[in-house]
């Protein structure tokens, strides 16, 4: 919701010209004016800077400097405005189609974190959650959290067993307080898209209602437990990947109750544990995981950032908060393998059109041949560049920006794939400095495909295929018996959807009455002219009578045909 420079012709433009009628309040609700009032701040302060995407692939450090400033600043001031607002931001550093690489960086490393609830609060709400005092479901609950944020927090706690976990507390209230910054944004949002320029480009309320269905995800902690239990079998045969397990009758919307994982973030590592981990293995492992949850389980961890991946102390990798996930159906599985595979092999007009299978193009006119060039251009650099200059993430993301430059609408799961990979690119660097990626999105591709041609043989899929092939030939024999009967009694018809023949006969027949018309008229003034010359009694106006009724007649009937043109015609 942030303007560009004031160009003509730019989106920012329109926001700017409008600035003085931008927010008029839908909702005189206290609580939607100081929003309104928020956002409003924002663009004033914002507003002349430019963020178009496509810039911030230039290699001018000075503007890059002042874009990464521009940048810290406005994650500043996120934080500053409340949870809603640091949520949003941190699902447009995943949106690489709407913001520059500076504004990116910046609004992931955005923070949450906030003062930690009073432990009787938290005690409240897992009792009134799960119907049962703390000290009868728990055989210890620690109460200081391990960790806190604007959404909950999270506290180590024992079951009685001996089974450690970790209860992850929703903040009470904190969902009434999202949902209703929601509601005066969509306000602003729907403003946007009608009266400016940069919100019919930007679609700012499809946007804002993808990130309310995201966040709204979020927050319902049965989801998130889903997730677990989903990942966490889908990554059965990776013994390395450790998903926590969730307690089930100790989980509700707000409060969930899994596996308690020790470990050390992978940026936290030193020397002497990097030897021994095997880092490069482990980073292999990872990939090919991730790879898997993307193209073949179609459900994938979506923020695999360092501070949510551990090294545990058997040395295997905890892959935690699965609140953020993307799913990914088939038909995107398919393109996606094209394009990751035509990345891997620095094939640019594969990955040109595995990107416009997966987009939409808002102007079916748009030039093709150049998207084409600038993709090869993006692709063709991997061919020149060293092992630790290739960041699978990063030109994931360069080709969601050209998409977006030329008008193709990228659905939101491919932005977030674009970050998840870039997350994905430091995480191996950390565990494996020359660990190169690309070559094992080469190596992994080729046995994951094989793993999709044979889940698409399985027992339901060919029953399926069987009882559509019975059915086709069930009906065969009889309706090529009709075919055949329509054909020899001369009746066969066929339909062909094409222009409205009716309307396209009266339009011609209405320009040749136009074209019949003129030259009556014409007729008629170079008639009148000529009678002109011929001397009579009867005169009008000092000019002969017959050629002066002819001229006016003429130039009546002239003024009507002009009215009907201007005002009648289509």
């Amino acid at each position: 919701m942030i303007g560009a420079k004031s160009r003509p012709g730019t989106p920012a433009h329109g926001m700017q010209r409008r600035r003085s009628t931008l927010f008029l309040p839908v909702n005189l609700a206290p609580t939607h004016l100081k929003r309104y009032k928020d956002v409003a701040w924002l663009l004033f302060k914002y507003g002349n800077v430019d963020l178009d995407p496509q810039v911030g692939l230039a290699n001018d450090t000075s503007t890059q400097g002042e874009r990464a400033e521009d940048a810290t600043s406005l994650a500043c001031d996120l934080e500053k405005l409340g949870p809603t607002f640091v949520k949003i931001g941190q699902l447009l550093s995943t949106r690489s189609d709407l913001l520059p690489p500076a504004y990116l960086a910046a609004l992931s490393r955005l923070q949450d974190k906030v003062e930690p609830l009073p432990y009787e609060t938290i005690q409240q709400v897992v009792q009134d959650q799960l119907g049962v005092r703390i000290s009868k479901a728990f055989e210890s609950f620690e109460e200081s959290p391990i960790g806190s944020a604007s959404l909950g927090q999270v506290h180590r706690a024992v079951l009685h067993g001996g089974r450690e976990v970790a209860v992850k507390v929703q903040r009470p209230g904190i969902r009434a307080e999202i949902v209703a910054d929601l509601d005066s944004l969509e306000s602003i949002a729907e403003f946007l898209d009608s009266h400016t320029d940069f919100g019919r480009k930007y679609e700012t309320t499809r946007i804002l209602a993808e990130f309310r269905f995201t966040l709204m995800r979020e927050l319902d902690y049965q989801k998130e437990a889903r997730h677990l239990i989903q990942i966490r079998e889908n990554l059965r045969d990776f013994p390395r990947m450790q998903v926590p397990g969730v307690v089930e009758d100790y989980s509700t919307s707000t409060v969930l109750t899994m596996d308690y994982l020790a470990g050390t973030k992978v940026t936290s590592l030193s020397g002497t544990v990097m030897v021994d981990i095997d880092g490069s293995s482990l980073a292999e492992d990872l990939f090919r995981a991730y790879l898997k949850q993307i193209l073949v389980d179609g459900l994938f961890h979506a923020d695999p950032h360092p501070g949510n991946l551990l090294i545990t102390p058997e040395h295997h990798l905890a892959i935690l908060d699965l609140g953020m996930v993307g799913r990914v159906n088939q038909r995107m599985q398919d393109q996606l393998m094209h394009l990751l595979t035509g990345i891997s092999h620095a094939d640019g007009e594969q990955v040109a059109e595995a990107a416009l299978r997966l987009g939409e193009a808002k102007d079916p006119d748009f030039d093709r041949g150049a998207f084409f060039n600038a993709i090869e251009t993006i692709v063709g650099e991997l061919k020149n560049s060293r092992l630790e200059e290739i960041q699978i993430g990063q030109v994931v993301l360069l080709v969601l920006q050209t998409c977006a430059a030329a008008g193709i609408r990228i659905p939101a799961e491919i932005s977030l794939l674009g970050k998840t990979l870039m997350n994905l690119d430091r995480v191996g660097i950390c565990l494996s400095p020359h660990f190169d990626a690309n070559e094992s999105i080469r190596r992994n591709i080729e046995s994951l495909a094989q793993s999709r041609i044979k889940d698409s043989f399985s027992m339901a899929r060919i029953m399926g295929v069987l009882t559509e092939t019975k059915e086709l030939l069930g009906a065969l024999p009889r309706r090529t018996n009709e075919i055949l009967e329509l054909v020899s009694g001369n009746k066969l018809r066929v339909k062909v959807d094409s222009i409205d023949e009716h309307k396209l006969m009266q339009g011609l027949q209405k320009v040749a009455n136009r074209i019949t018309a003129g030259l009556i008229l014409s007729a008629f003034i170079v008639g009148s002219s000529m009678l002109a010359r011929v001397e009579t009694s009867f005169r009008i106006f000092g000019y002969p009578g017959l050629a002066m009724v002819f001229f006016l007649i003429a130039a009546v009937c002239s003024v009507i045909l002009m009215i009907q043109i201007f005002f009648k015609d289509e």
